[in-house]
C-alpha cells in the first residue's frame, strides 16, 4: 500500500474531532466550523455520529486549518486535555471514569484507544503505584503527524484531571518523529487526596498516642478523659472524611459504569433493530418477482419500522431521462398523486442541480440537517419544491445495481426534530442495495415472463392457424376465463396459472386431423371420438414442459376443460369435486366462446341464447359460480338478468 492510499483509509473515530469541535464552540467561537468541516472533507453529521471514522487525509486537514485560524500551535494538545473538561466529558466518560482510578484507567489505555484510532496500538504496563509506561506503535503503511502524538499527551493528561488529579509528569523517552521505532511515555500521577488524609490520620494517631501516654503520667482523671476523648473523635472525624472522599470516587465510578452501560444497550438495541428491519425487507423482497409489489411491501416496512416523516421511492425510466416517483409514505395524498403523475426530475440535463438528480448521476448519498445549509447549490426551482413541502432535514441514497443507478430512496423529516446521521445513512445504503438487488431480479423476471409468454402466444396461435374459420379462438377463451378469475377474486398467482392453461387449452388438436377439424357438416361418431382425443394428448404433451411454482398445475387443468359435473364429460368421466376448479372456470369460458363464435357447420349463437344454455346447464355440465362470474364479467343487459335471477 502506497502513502497516498494509507492517508485516504479511515483510521480515526468521529468523537475525537467532536472533541475539538467542543473545544471550538467553548474557546474560540469566532471560527467557522462549517467552513473548518468543509475544508477537511467533513460534515457536521459525520463528526456527530460515533460510528464514523475519518482518515489521515481529512483529519491533517482539518488540523493544519484549525491551527491556521486559532494561531495555536498546541491546539491538539489543549484538545486532548479538553476532553476531561465537563463539557466534553462523554469521550472520557465512557471508557474511563467507570474505573476505580487513574492506575486502572492508563493501565486499560489499550482496551479504549482502539475504540478513537486504527493508526496505531497502544499497551501500557505499570512500573509503580502511581506511574506507568505506555507505548504506541504505528500500524504498517500508517503514517501520523507530530500533532497527533502532542494530542495524545493531552489525553493521557486528561485521563489523570478526569480523577480531579493535578496535571501527570510525562516524560517522553522515545518518539517516532525523532528517530524512534515507537512512541514510549512514562506517566507519573499525584497521590489522591484521601491518600494524605490517611497519612495524617496515621501521623495524627501516632501524636496522641503519646500525649496521652504524657497525660497518664501528669494530668488528673479528667483530664486524660478529655484528652483521649478528643483524641477518638478527631480520629473518627478523620476517617469519616477519608470514608466520604472514598464513597464519592465510588459513587462517581458507579455513576458512569451505569451511563456507559445505559449508552451500550442502546447502542446494541440500535444494531438490533437495524438488522432486524434489514432481515425483514430481504424476506420480504425475496418473496416478491413484480415491482410494484416489491416497492409496496419496501415503503411499508420502512413506514412502520423507521422513524421518519416521509419517504420516497424514485426509479429512472428505461432511457434515463427521467426520475419518477412510484411509491411513499407520510405525504397527503394529493401530494404524492401528484408526484407519481408529474413528469419526474431531468436527468438528461447537465446543468441540473436537483439532489435527488445528483445523487443518482453521483451514485452517492446525501445527508443534510438544515436545508438552508445547501441552499446555494440549489436551482431556485429545487430550492422552492423544498421549501413548498417543508423539507427541514432528509437523506437520500442511490438505489444501485451493479454500479448501475436505476432509482433513489429518500426520507426527509418535517415535523421530527432529531438530527440525521451517518449511521442513517448506512441503514438506508443497505436496504437500497436490497431494492437495487430485487428490482434487477424483476426485470430478469419479467424479461422471462414475456419471453415465456410469446412462446405460450406461439404455441396458441399455431394451434389457431391450422383453421382461418377458428383463429383466436384460444385468446378469446382465455380472456373469458381471466375474467371470471377476477370477478371470483381469484389470486394473481392463481389467474396467471388459469391465463395459460386457457392459452394452451387446444393444444392437441395438432393431432387432429384437418380433414376431421374443418369438416363442415355434423361429424360422425368415430370422427368425434377422434376430436375428443385432443384433450389427452395437449395433457400428454403439456405434461412433457417443465412448468414449475404457479404453473405446476397447467397440464392439469388444461386436460380437465372437457369434463362435466354430471361426469359425462371426458376424457375420465370426473364429476363435481374430482374436477379441478380451474378446469370449470374454462369449460365456462371455451363453450361461451364456441357457441358465440362462427363454425364451419352453424352460425353465431346470439348473446342472449349463449347464456341461456350455460344457466340451463349448471349443475349438470357447468359450475354455479363460474357461470355468474362470466355473467357478471359480460355485463348482460336487464332482460336477461331478469331472466337468469328468475331461474333460481
Amino acid at each position: 500500500m502506497n502513502n497516498k492510499d494509507s492517508k485516504d483509509k479511515e483510521l480515526y473515530n468521529s468523537r475525537i474531532v467532536d472533541n475539538y469541535i467542543k473545544l471550538i464552540r467553548s474557546k474560540y467561537s469566532f471560527i467557522n466550523i462549517k467552513e473548518l468541516l468543509n475544508f477537511a472533507g467533513m460534515e457536521i453529521y459525520q463528526v456527530e455520529d460515533e460510528a464514523h471514522w475519518f482518515t489521515q487525509n481529512q483529519i491533517n486537514k482539518f488540523h493544519e486549518r484549525l491551527r491556521e485560524t486559532t494561531g495555536n500551535i498546541n491546539i491538539a494538545r489543549e484538545a486532548g486535555r479538553y476532553a476531561a473538561s465537563p463539557d466534553a466529558l462523554g469521550i472520557m466518560r465512557r471508557y474511563v471514569l467507570g474505573l476505580i482510578g487513574p492506575r486502572s484507567a492508563y493501565e486499560l489505555i489499550g482496551n479504549y484507544a482502539s475504540k478513537f484510532t486504527k493508526s496505531s496500538t497502544v499497551t501500557a504496563k505499570r512500573s509503580g503505584s502511581n506511574k506507568v509506561e505506555i507505548i504506541v506503535k504505528p500500524n504498517d503503511h500508517v503514517q501520523e503527524e507530530p500533532y497527533q502524538c502532542e494530542n495524545r499527551i493531552g489525553f493521557f493528561d486528561a485521563i489523570s484531571t478526569a480523577f480531579n488529579y493535578n496535571l501527570p509528569q510525562i516524560e517522553h523517552p522515545e518518539c517516532i518523529f525523532h528517530g524512534g521505532q515507537v512512541c514510549r511515555y512514562i506517566v507519573t500521577w499525584g497521590k489522591p487526596e484521601s491518600y494524605f488524609w490517611r497519612k495524617g490520620r496515621l501521623g495524627t494517631a501516632l501524636i496522641l498516642i503519646f500525649i496521652c501516654a504524657i497525660s497518664f503520667l501528669n494530668l488528673p482523671a479528667l483530664y486524660e478523659s478529655i484528652t483521649i476523648g478528643t483524641s477518638i473523635i478527631l480520629l473518627l472525624l478523620m476517617t469519616l472524611h477519608i470514608n466520604n472522599l472514598d464513597n464519592i470516587g465510588l459513587k462517581n465510578a458507579v455513576e458512569n459504569l451505569q451511563q456507559s452501560s445505559d449508552e451500550l444497550n442502546k447502542q446494541v438495541s440500535l444494531n438490533y433493530e437495524n438488522a432486524l428491519l434489514v432481515n425483514e425487507i430481504s424476506r420480504a423482497l425475496s418473496k416478491e418477482l413484480e415491482l410494484n409489489s416489491i416497492l409496496s411491501n419496501v415503503i411499508e416496512i420502512l413506514e412502520r419500522r423507521l422513524d421518519y416523516d416521509r419517504g420516497l421511492i424514485l426509479l429512472s425510466n428505461e432511457k434515463k431521462t427521467r426520475l419518477l416517483t412510484k411509491t411513499g409514505f407520510g405525504y397527503k395524498d394529493d401530494e404524492l398523486s401528484k408526484f407519481m403523475l408529474s413528469s419526474g426530475f431531468h436527468l438528461d440535463r447537465k446543468d441540473s442541480k436537483g439532489v435527488f438528480v445528483v445523487c443518482f448521476n453521483q451514485k452517492k448519498p446525501f445527508l443534510v440537517n438544515d436545508i438552508s445549509e445547501i441552499e446555494d447549490s440549489l436551482t431556485s426551482r429545487s430550492l422552492a419544491f423544498a421549501k413548498k413541502m417543508g423539507v427541514k432535514s432528509f437523506i437520500c441514497c442511490p438505489i444501485i445495481y451493479e454500479d448501475r443507478a436505476i432509482g433513489v430512496l429518500a426520507v426527509d423529516n418535517v415535523k421530527t426534530k432529531t438530527p440525521l446521521y451517518q449511521r442513517d445513512i448506512n441503514i438506508l445504503m443497505g436496504i437500497a442495495n436490497q431494492i437495487g438487488i430485487s428490482l434487477h431480479n424483476a426485470e430478469l423476471i419479467d424479461a422471462r415472463i414475456k419471453q415465456f409468454q410469446s412462446i405460450l402466444q406461439v404455441l396458441a396461435a399455431t394451434t389457431d392457424a391450422r383453421d382461418p374459420i377458428t383463429a383466436g379462438h384460444s385468446e378469446q377463451v382465455t380472456e373469458y376465463a381471466v375474467g371470471i378469475c377476477n370477478q371470483l377474486g381469484l389470486t394473481y398467482n392463481y389467474t396467471e396459472m388459469i391465463r395459460v392453461s386457457s392459452l394452451l387449452h387446444d393444444y392437441g388438436k395438432i393431432g387432429v386431423d384437418d380433414a376431421i377439424l374443418k369438416k363442415p357438416g355434423r361429424l360422425t361418431q368415430e370422427e368425434y371420438e377422434h376430436i375428443k382425443t385432443h384433450v389427452s394428448k395437449t395433457k400428454n404433451i403439456l405434461e412433457r414442459i417443465n412448468f414449475e411454482g404457479i404453473y405446476i398445475d397447467v397440464p392439469e387443468i388444461a386436460g380437465a376443460h372437457h369434463e362435466k359435473l354430471d361426469g359425462s364429460g371426458y376424457p375420465n368421466g370426473l364429476s363435481e369435486d374430482e374436477i379441478p376448479f380451474g378446469a370449470k372456470i374454462i369449460a365456462v369460458a371455451d363453450v361461451f366462446e364456441a357457441l358465440t363464435s362462427r363454425r364451419h357447420y352453424r352460425e353465431p349463437m346470439p348473446i342472449n341464447e349463449a347464456f341461456d344454455q350455460l344457466v340451463e346447464n349448471i349443475g349438470v355440465h357447468f359450475d354455479k359460480e363460474c357461470v355468474e362470474a362470466l355473467i357478471d364479467y359480460y355485463n348482460i343487459d336487464a332482460p336477461i338478468s331478469y331472466l337468469y335471477k328468475n331461474q333460481f
